[in-house]
């Protein structure tokens, strides 16, 4: 059984500051890391391959620096990994991204399942791996909580308001998973090491001669971000100082009237 997960590598969200003259994020001294739904797609396509065999491939799309990211997949159970990068793909939207990432998948050639992570949490939009699944013409099986594989045919379970909903289709097919579906595995100093000793080749958009170049990088991006900014947090309040116990519960009911958010008097 051929998987392929699909991973981004993400400035750390918890670092994330922005820059209040340019509205723009501030990367310098933010530390990367793989998207955290990503490694739940990656630990769910590992145990399909210890359950049925096969192999797992990890693809990204990014800078070289991305490599690392990928080495770390490497190290928590995927078999091989392609890193897709290009200065053509820059500034790709989430349309352009999966037509890239769709382009490569037929460039690197069979498989019988696509697992990615839900969203990403750096853009939260959660349309990359649908819109792949619409560009290479397979099914999709979104927000998985469990996947089974049987023969030709892949079933998940998804957790809705109403209970668990049991969707089935036939292979090949894309996922799309959350945090709840696994604990994703640490790496080993063995896994590490293992990992440290697989070349991770490059697909550049010379390599996929079928590309439509209209269709990526800015060009092809039909959506454009035009302004990021942090909310103005204002906070607005009554500061009840210098009185006793009775006379700040008296102050206090007496505003809260005025506002007609309290009704009647105190007892």
């Amino acid at each position: 059984m051929n998987i392929i997960v699909c991973m981004k590598q993400i400035p750390d969200t918890s670092e994330i500051k922005i820059d209040p003259e340019t509205n723009t994020l501030i990367r310098a001294g933010v530390p990367s890391i793989v998207n955290p739904y990503d490694k739940n797609a990656l630990e769910a396509a590992v145990q399909l391959k210890e359950q049925h065999g096969g192999t797992v491939t990890v693809i990204s799309m990014g800078p070289p620096a991305a490599k690392e990211a990928l080495k770390e997949c490497l190290s928590l159970g995927a078999d091989r990994a392609f890193l897709i990068t290009d200065r053509a793909f820059g500034g790709s939207d989430t349309y352009a991204t999966s037509y890239i990432l769709a382009s490569s998948i037929r460039h690197i050639g069979d498989y019988d399942l696509i697992i990615c992570g839900m969203q990403a949490m750096d853009g939260d939009t959660g349309q990359t791996g649908a819109s792949m699944s619409e560009h290479l013409g397979i099914p999709q099986l979104t927000y998985a909580v469990k996947i089974e594989v049987e023969e030709d045919t892949v079933t998940v379970h998804r957790e809705t308001d109403d209970g668990v909903m049991v969707l089935s289709t036939k292979l090949p097919a894309l996922c799309t998973v959350g945090k709840d579906i696994n604990e994703p595995r640490s790496a080993t100093m063995k896994s590490k090491m293992r990992a440290n000793k697989i070349d991770i080749s490059e697909i550049h958009v010379d390599d996929m001669p079928g590309i439509d170049r209209e269709k990526i990088g800015l060009k092809g991006s039909p959506t454009r971000v035009k302004k990021t900014y942090t909310p103005t947090i204002k906070k607005s309040g009554k500061k009840l100082e210098g009185l006793t116990c009775n006379e700040a519960v008296e102050a206090l009911a007496g505003f809260l009237t005025e506002k007609k958010i309290l009704k009647g008097e105190l007892v």
